[in-house]
């Protein structure tokens, strides 16, 4: 049996993929009113993209919006990330400063699960995670290619290396250029998941041609899923509604 995570009443690697949705407001008014638009009786978890935040750079102020989400999103479990320029981010960020804000968030208590890149440095990624779990909380390592899809077997490795470095969830995103790309990564979804994954893993092939590994999840071994309310924060999400209608249609004929 694969390990599965808990977070409050949410089993991650258990079932359907779990939908994530994220919160990509400018303002904390405009990250409000998203919010209020969410329909929580068909969102599994919440991704705030700190990035997106115009006061991203001032730690007060983005644990004063944290608390603010975490009071009107309830016990729905919530993602804290800040993704960088070099993985699609929407901001650049000192190290130390990266480091800085995910530990702060982790240690408010407010965050349930802290993204990390995995490639922010070894000792970073090991610094922030064993900050994370001090705290009681979870980390999602990450890598993001918005150029291309590499080998099956790189994708492979660096998810290894995820779950090498301690990570409770690997998550890889990258780019398809041809339908082939789009089989690459399922292909090694799958073999991650049947060979070597201990933990819950999440990919996606981005942009609409990579759709189809957004829905079958629970095909290939991805417990997690991208779905959009509104203004979507990477190619190729789809609307929530379609998305749990579309992985309903799978999970009942497997």
């Amino acid at each position: 049996m694969k390990k599965t995570c808990r977070v409050g009443n949410i089993v991650i690697g258990e079932g359907m993929p779990k939908v994530i949705v994220p919160i990509v407001g400018r303002s904390a008014d405009e990250i409000v009113d998203k919010v209020n638009g969410f329909n929580f009786g068909i969102i599994d978890v919440v991704e705030w993209r700190v990035d997106f935040f115009e006061e991203s750079h001032e730690i007060a102020k983005v644990l004063e919006t944290l608390k603010n989400i975490r009071v009107l999103i309830g016990e729905t479990p919530l993602i804290f990330t800040f993704r960088t320029i070099r993985e699609g981010g929407e901001r650049e960020i000192d190290i130390k400063e990266y480091s800085a804000l995910n530990q702060a968030a982790a240690r408010s208590g407010l965050a349930d699960i802290i993204d990390i890149e995995i490639f922010s440095g070894d000792a970073v990624v090991q610094e922030n995670i064993e900050v994370v779990h001090q705290a009681g909380k979870l980390v999602i390592a990450s890598n993001h290619d918005f150029h291309q899809t590499p080998p099956e077997s790189v994708l492979i490795e660096r998810m290894i290396k995820m779950q090498d470095m301690g990570a409770d969830i690997s998550k890889i995103a990258v780019m398809p250029q041809t339908i082939a790309d789009v089989i690459v990564l399922l292909s090694a979804t799958n073999q991650m998941y049947e060979r070597y994954a201990d933990r819950p893993i999440v990919t996606m092939s981005m942009s609409p041609m990579g759709v189809i590994s957004r829905l079958s999840g629970e095909v290939f071994g991805s417990s997690m899923t991208f779905g959009a309310v509104g203004q979507v924060s990477a190619p190729g999400q789809i609307p929530v509604e379609k998305l749990k209608n579309g992985m309903r249609i799978l999970s009942e004929s497997i």
